[in-house]
């Protein structure tokens, strides 16, 4: 049990990695790395059983889509009684340093598996089993037979599904997110100096003519109940919310962060007279601000640490 264990867990960060990208929440993505860990003791238990697994990662992560596909199916109807908007849980990294703004091919491969909000956000249009075929084909690079497995379906029709997927993510309405680290840093310093001036002609500047904006508050923070959609609309609510928090010589407190692999920030301020804690993350696309994600829901930022007497606004690269 023990070996079995040692095998398991040099594979649980390429499993929680599959099944966050497939369940949109952390919390989820545990149980399910976790169910993945009790069906593979159970089922290997027995060394003769183990020997005939020759590939240890595909095995496990075949078990654990399966159940993240189970899960999906059954999410479906908790979404749809969910509070406002949701936005998936923000898986938070420290900012690299300054040479790793540099646009570097190996760098972008390390972190094409983290996706961004954005694309996160998208994934919930698509099916559970449009999703686990995405997720599976064109992250990971899982091959159709082995998703047909999962999906208890034939290699044409796991492809038709990923296809599917492929065209509702590069819908027209859909944030595009391109840019790499040294852009977003660019475009997120000129949105930060646009809010700081308070000139709104200047901060829809920087965003996209069709720019979304969506706050998840989880019927706890208020929130926009549905997207807003467009520079001027979405200018005029980040000014809106930047002079509630600092209205009267309020404290706006803000970290540079990675949020899901892309620059966004962790921030602690007060509205409406209630403590805030936030995560916001960006889609960047062709120099301009295409997606802001404000996460408000206490239940999504509580396991973050909070920050430090250093953090302030403007933001600090």
């Amino acid at each position: 049990m023990g070996d079995l264990a040692a095998e398991f867990e040099a594979e649980r960060g390429h499993l929680l990695a599959v099944a966050h990208r497939m369940l949109g929440t952390r919390s989820e993505a545990e149980d399910a790395v976790q169910e993945t860990w009790l069906r593979y003791a159970k089922a290997l238990a027995d060394p003769t059983d183990r020997a005939q697994i020759r590939e240890l990662r595909g095995w496990l992560t075949t078990t654990c889509s399966r159940i993240c596909l189970d899960v999906l199916r059954s999410a479906r109807v908790r979404r749809e009684a969910y509070p406002g908007q949701w936005l998936p849980e923000p898986v938070v990294a420290e900012v690299p340093a300054v040479d790793g703004f540099a646009p570097d091919p190996a760098e972008r491969a390390v972190r094409a598996e983290q996706l961004g909000t954005a694309l996160l956000v998208v994934l919930e249009r698509l099916t559970p089993e449009q999703r686990v075929a995405f997720v599976l084909h064109d992250v990971f690079a899982v091959p159709f037979v082995t998703i047909a497995d999962v999906l208890g379906t034939t290699a044409v029709a796991a492809r038709q599904l990923a296809s599917r997927a492929r065209r509702a993510v590069s819908a027209p309405d859909a944030p595009r997110h391109t840019a790499d680290l040294a852009e977003q840093r660019r475009v997120l310093t000129a949105f930060a100096a646009a809010v700081e001036s308070g000139d709104l002609d200047r901060l829809v500047q920087v965003l996209a003519p069709d720019v979304v904006m969506i706050g998840d508050g989880g019927g706890h923070i208020p929130a926009a109940r549905r997207p807003v959609i467009g520079a001027v609309a979405a200018a005029r609510l980040v000014l809106g919310l930047f002079g509630q928090a600092t209205r009267r010589g309020g404290r706006l407190a803000v970290r540079p962060v990675l949020v899901d692999g892309a620059l966004g920030w962790q921030a602690e301020t007060v509205l409406r007279g209630q403590p805030v804690r936030m995560v916001t993350s960006f889609a960047v696309h062709d120099g301009r601000v295409t997606g802001v994600f404000n996460q408000v829901n206490p239940e999504k930022v509580a396991h973050l640490a909070g920050l430090g007497a250093d953090a302030g606004w403007p933001p600090r690269w």
